[in-house]
């Protein structure tokens, strides 16, 4: 389990290790273009949704439980960085499937 650490905040987001490495490699192509914009996901246990806004001036954290995975799914990818691009920022979804 992979977690996301954000600014000040005492709550990381926890994602699978796969998932925080799709979203790492969205999160750090906007950030480096100097883009701010939205990442969104549900509460599994509550079912309550969460946003944070993403910004290059503030601190975040990818922590891998081990390596962190290089095998990445381009549909997958693009489904976030389109997400990304959105006036509603990243909303986290499934793994989408390879082909297409």
């Amino acid at each position: 389990m992979g977690v996301l650490k954000y600014g000040e905040s005492d709550e990381p987001l926890r994602v699978d290790d796969r998932t925080l490495a799709h979203l790492q490699a969205v999160i750090t192509t906007k950030l480096r273009r100097h883009e701010s914009f939205t990442l969104s996901w549900q509460h599994p246990e509550s079912g309550d949704e969460e946003t944070i806004w993403l910004h290059p001036s503030i601190p975040l954290r990818f922590v891998f439980e081990g390596t962190a995975p290089r095998d990445f799914n381009a549909a997958w990818l693009d489904r976030l960085m389109r997400s990304a691009n959105s006036t509603g920022g990243i909303k986290l979804v499934e793994e989408a499937d390879p082909e297409g």
